[in-house]
């Protein structure tokens, strides 16, 4: 059976080169339970950095894609590169993530990959958050790092979750939504603890400012907050979750993704307040050349678009594809709208860096990858021939500069 739309979570990590995505999304996944163990970047046998060029390198070329579960909620985490030259990747992450988590350094601050991230951010008006990473490295300074944040872009910031202490004196995170510290975890994952009481004052003061902003989410919660000057825990999540997705603050979460600390506060947030699919509208164009809008749902005939397209030597091409609507089933019989032919459907998979997983269908808001369809390329459409559609392709920067590669001979 899909996955329910509602408990979906499509979360695309970006930010500058050398931030620590990779590490940030290697732990998410050990968190979870999806790995045994997370690896670091200089070992070459991270997850997301699995290419040659990645693993030589020690940077991210390629998007990567991976699932983990988390409070119920299936997180589809997204690694995407830091330099500019490989911009497209992150456009096509953010063509499919219902919201951001921005990784900055404690040390470094907002650096011009930061800055270019945001603006692609705000032309999608796409929820986002921040993670301030490296809270244990020489000078790291998290209220220095959060006062950039605010000189720099013009939106509400809203610490929900602070460090104990930084740089050599750094000792874990206290979650002020869930009211529970974190240390760092001497050996595996983290575990909540009691908040320390030297930090309680400061606590309950960015407590109020986090309840203050999940009453204006609603305007229900804001009568009863000038009422009682307080919310119920499950009000406050879903003062978070609205005032969140309509992009009315930018929450502030940090650790320092290395130790593996301030990873379930990151999940915690992600699970329970990020957006669901089902906020998506997708512009689309019908057969008779008419502007639509489709809300994605898991009813309906099954449509997806391939938003990347890539070449395995052993699985041979795959397209990646978001599902906008019903369930995409194998062996089915489709077609691309783009090209008007018939499309059939292979094996469904589920992906992990770059282990695929058989898995029974995809349902409306899932990502997953498709094998072995030649004829599909990136931006098209796959639909049912009674509902052609085309949804708006992935726009992505045009190239400065082009050559093509050919092989000498079949050999090379």
């Amino acid at each position: 059976m899909s996955f329910n739309i509602d408990g979906i979570r499509n979360i695309a990590i970006a930010g500058h080169g050398g931030t620590g995505k990779t590490t940030l999304f290697e732990n998410i996944l050990f968190t979870g339970g999806a790995i045994p163990r997370p690896e670091l970047v200089s070992s070459g046998k991270t997850v997301s950095d699995f290419a040659d060029e990645e693993i030589e390198k020690q940077v991210s070329v390629h998007l990567a894609l991976a699932d983990t579960m988390w409070k119920d909620s299936l997180l589809n985490v997204m690694d995407t590169p830091g330099s500019s030259d490989f911009v497209g990747e992150v456009v096509a992450a953010f063509r499919i993530a219902e919201s951001a988590l921005v990784v900055i350094g404690a040390k470094e601050g907002v650096q011009i990959e930061t800055v270019k991230v945001w603006r692609r951010l705000n032309q999608r008006n796409k929820p986002r958050m921040v993670f301030i990473n490296k809270l244990d490295a020489d000078r790291a300074d998290f209220d220095q790092a959060l006062s950039d944040l605010q000189d720099k872009f013009e939106p509400n910031f809203v610490p929900v979750v602070i460090p104990i202490g930084g740089a050599e004196g750094y000792r874990g995170v206290i979650d002020l939504v869930a009211n529970q510290a974190y240390l760092i975890p001497e050996d595996g994952k983290e575990k909540a603890t009691e908040i320390p009481d030297d930090m309680r004052d400061a606590v309950d003061e960015l407590r109020a400012a986090i309840i203050e902003t999940a009453a204006e989410g609603d305007d229900a919660l804001m009568e009863k907050y000038f009422e009682e000057e307080t919310l119920s825990e499950e009000e406050i999540h879903a003062g978070l979750r609205a005032a969140f997705a309509d992009n009315k603050f930018v929450p502030v979460l940090c650790g320092a993704a290395e130790l593996c600390s301030g990873i379930a506060s990151v999940m915690n947030f992600v699970a329970d307040t990020a957006p669901a699919p089902t906020v998506t509208i997708e512009n689309a164009t019908d057969q008779d050349g008419n502007e639509k809008t489709v809300q994605m749902a898991s009813d309906g005939e099954p449509t997806c678009y391939c938003f990347k397209t890539s070449i395995d030597q052993f699985s041979g091409r795959m397209s990646f594809v978001k599902v906008v609507t019903g369930t995409l089933l194998p062996d089915s019989d489709l077609y691309n709208a783009d090209k008007n032919s018939k499309q059939r459907l292979g094996k469904i998979f589920k992906i992990v860096g770059k282990k695929l997983v058989d898995t029974p269908d995809l349902g409306a808001g899932d990502i997953g990858v498709l094998t072995k369809l030649e004829s599909v390329d990136t931006g098209n459409t796959i639909c049912t021939h009674d509902d052609m559609l085309q949804y708006q392709p992935v726009k992505v920067p045009q190239p400065v500069h082009s050559l093509a590669v050919f092989a000498a001979n079949k050999n090379d």
